[in-house]
């Protein structure tokens, strides 16, 4: 397993006791990212509501991963296309290539080392509108290529990510966290989830750091 952690424009690759010198390399991001002024207007126009129940909710109603094109699943689309260098087997998985993150500033070259993040949690989709959804729609939410929805990052910080929302967390890397609030309001804003009271002012003062 081989971790960069990047440091202005080099990273040091640390492996084996030793210390390779490394270009950062150039991560793809996910689309329709919005501007500042779009995802501020974005943001005034969600609706403020209390939080709904988990009651009903499991992840096999938001069916993930589907097939894309060929052999080829959504998981794997996202690690082709945010990825550098990458290389696939007939089957469509990732056999070598470079994947950096841009929540905490790591690059790993294994696979299994990454997760694909809706950065809208599918739990917390649900919580804000998505349990009255069909399973068709709640499918087209969990494997989005369109818009800001699925990034590939850090397989443990996924984790600790869990079904947060903005309030309370955010990525390790602060530098990132303007994007991500715009990313995250982009995808409330298009599939008309609602947001509570404390994810709205954590969302306020993300882009007013922007």
């Amino acid at each position: 397993m081989l971790r960069v952690v990047r440091a202005a424009a080099v990273v040091a690759a640390v492996t084996a006791g030793s210390v390779v010198a490394l270009a950062a390399p150039a991560g793809a991001t996910p689309p329709g990212i919005p501007s500042k002024a779009t995802a501020q207007s974005q943001l005034n126009g969600l609706t403020v509501a209390t939080e709904g129940s988990m009651s009903g909710y499991s992840r096999d109603k938001f069916p993930h991963w589907i097939t894309i094109s060929g052999s080829c699943d959504t998981r794997e689309t996202v690690l082709k296309r945010d990825g550098t260098s990458v290389v696939t087997s007939s089957s469509c998985a990732a056999t070598s290539g470079r994947w950096y993150s841009p929540y905490d500033g790591a690059t790993w070259t294994a696979s299994g080392d990454v997760d694909i993040d809706h950065v809208v949690p599918l739990a917390e989709a649900w919580r804000s509108g998505a349990s009255s959804w069909t399973t068709a729609q709640r499918q087209s939410f969990a494997n989005d290529l369109s818009h800001p929805q699925l990034i590939a990052v850090t397989d443990n910080v996924n984790q600790s990510k869990g079904d947060q929302d903005p309030s309370t967390w955010q990525p390790p890397l602060t530098s990132y966290r303007c994007t991500y609030a715009r990313m995250w309001i982009s995808v409330k804003s298009t599939y008309k989830l609602k947001l509570q009271s404390s994810e709205k002012t954590a969302l306020q003062s993300m882009l007013n750091a922007c």
